[in-house]
């Protein structure tokens, strides 16, 4: 039995990662999707042969099965919420939803729908991951994860909602602090934070010489004539366990050539470091690999390649095992909702402003 799936939001996400993927699925297949711009409906209908329309008030959610919202953050829990009421079983990207406030009215909607909602970073189905988690064991008592995402030259197009505090909820803190912080969660259980102490700085992120070249144009929903998110954020945090997690993530760093993350677990009877690139920049770490150091010794290990995105063929091979177990139901927002705490938080300690707006004039896909 396939599963009757609409994209909702067809922008550059769903285009190039979610469609070309769920049309190879033989688990999925794809029925409709929901976008207010009449170009992109067009262009989804001439790849697909299946109609899209404007507005969710024109969705029928007795035609599908399962719903990919792929939407301007600020959109994220709105229209998740929207879905999983009219019970659609329902997969938001990240961020989730934008304050924890947000996050209880996913798990309500959830409830209230009785369907699944299922969420998280692709980042944790990375081969590389795998293999770094395989070797935590050998560590011994787990002590500080260091948490590196680095991009040489990635500001999101300037003039877009990336940028844009009212609609993205935040900077590279919610944009790739949330991989970072998702990923800790897979290797190291999940956790919640006693203390926090962090800066941000706001460097390169109106410089348009460090925007990303990857992705195209950066899609805008209004003029933004200057961009007040942050571009690099410092943080350090202690688990109620004890354990130190550190996390540097930065849109456009001057320590850096290309674009790299590192993940680095030191236990009481070792460290590991894994160096790769977590997603699509073509500016890639150079040498991907891990180093393990254990009583005086180095160990190198060459961690699996493949190419940018494969994670996601996982991520739905997940997507397809979870909404077949109603267990799995509740689990993805108690997530979402730890990570959005810790997010506030490092916000607070940062000083940085959290609260969220919206302008009327910005268009909305229901």
């Amino acid at each position: 039995m396939t599963i009757r799936t609409a994209l909702i939001g067809f922008g550059w996400s769903s285009q190039h990662i979610w469609l070309p993927r769920l049309q190879a699925a033989a688990d999925y297949e794809v029925v409709a999707a929901v976008d207010p711009h009449p170009g992109r409906r067009s262009r989804f209908t001439a790849t697909t042969g299946r109609p899209a329309i404007p507005s969710l008030e024109e969705f029928d959610p007795d035609r599908v099965d399962f719903a990919i919202v792929a939407l301007p953050n600020y959109l994220h829990a709105r229209v998740g919420c929207g879905l999983l009421e009219r019970g659609v079983a329902t997969f938001i990207e990240k961020p989730v939803c934008l304050s924890t406030t947000e996050a209880d009215f996913l798990a309500a909607a959830e409830n209230c729908g009785g369907v699944s909602l299922l969420a998280g970073s692709a980042a944790r189905h990375r081969a590389d991951i795998a293999e770094f988690r395989a070797l935590l064991p050998q560590l011994g008592e787990l002590r500080t994860v260091d948490l590196s995402w680095l991009r040489a030259s990635g500001v999101p197009g300037g003039g877009g909602w990336f940028t844009n505090r009212g609609l993205a909820g935040g900077g590279v803190l919610i944009d790739l602090g949330w991989h970072l912080l998702d990923v800790f969660e897979d290797i190291a259980g999940p956790a919640t934070f006693r203390q926090v102490t962090a800066m941000t700085s706001h460097d390169h992120v109106n410089t348009p010489s460090k925007g990303t070249t990857w992705r195209g144009g950066q899609e805008s929903l209004g003029a933004v004539a200057v961009a007040d998110v942050e571009d690099t954020v410092r943080a350090f945090m202690v688990t109620d366990s004890g354990v130190g997690v550190g996390l540097v993530a930065s849109w456009a760093s001057a320590a850096v050539t290309h674009d790299s993350t590192s993940i680095r677990v030191t236990g009481s009877a070792g460290t590991a470091t894994l160096r790769c690139t977590f997603g699509f920049s073509p500016n890639r770490e150079r040498r991907p690999g891990i180093t393990v150091v254990s009583d005086r010794r180095i160990q190198e290990i060459v961690v699996p390649t493949e190419p940018p995105g494969t994670e996601y063929d996982r991520l739905l091979d997940e997507i397809r095992d979870r909404l077949a177990d109603p267990r799995a139901r509740g689990t993805a927002i108690r997530g979402a909702r730890r990570i959005i705490d810790t997010i506030e938080a490092i916000y607070a300690a940062a000083g940085e402003p959290t609260a969220l707006t919206e302008s009327a004039a910005m268009e909305d896909v229901g």
